[in-house]
């Protein structure tokens, strides 16, 4: 696997008009967030949000999760995990994710969780070879296209 040749770093408002972009260019019409949406979810008190910046300036990558409290414990969710075309299968996606559930186990989570359609076999795989552990079927959860997610789990120190 070739690396990218990038560096992590927090977000900063002036991204977000970057990360809209490259969230459009990712996902198709169904799983893509409004502008308004990206901004509450990149910007929120609970947010990790990372942006992987090459060493021209360019953001090839992002993710955000939120640490929230889940019954007695802290659970971090992942929202979303974007990869410019050109930068993946390099190892970009693994170093955002890896930073990301660092983070949210500093910040008290114990547990990771996200939402995978159903079809997305790559983002599946990928998932599956970072720890994540499918533990339920989540029907119609992408609304408007009424199209299904497995819920994927990760306990916070296992690899």
């Amino acid at each position: 696997m070739v690396s990218v040749e990038a560096e992590l770093r927090g977000y900063l408002k002036e991204d977000l008009d970057a990360i809209y972009r490259l969230d459009q260019l990712c996902f198709s019409n169904e799983f893509r967030f409004g502008r308004q949406s990206m901004r509450a979810f990149a910007e929120a008190d609970d947010a990790v949000t990372l942006i992987a910046e090459t060493t021209g300036g360019e953001i090839a990558g992002f993710v955000i999760v939120q640490v929230e409290l889940r019954g007695d414990s802290v659970r971090g969710y992942v929202v979303t995990l974007d990869v410019a075309e050109k930068c993946r299968r390099r190892g970009l996606a693994q170093m955002l994710l890896q930073e990301a559930e660092r983070r949210a186990a500093a910040a008290g989570a114990l547990w990771m969780e996200l939402h995978v359609f159903t079809g997305n076999e790559g983002a599946i795989r990928f998932y599956e070879r970072s720890g994540y552990a499918r533990t339920e079927l989540k029907r119609r959860f992408y609304g408007g296209a009424g199209l299904d997610a497995f819920v994927y789990r990760k306990e916070m120190g296992v690899s």
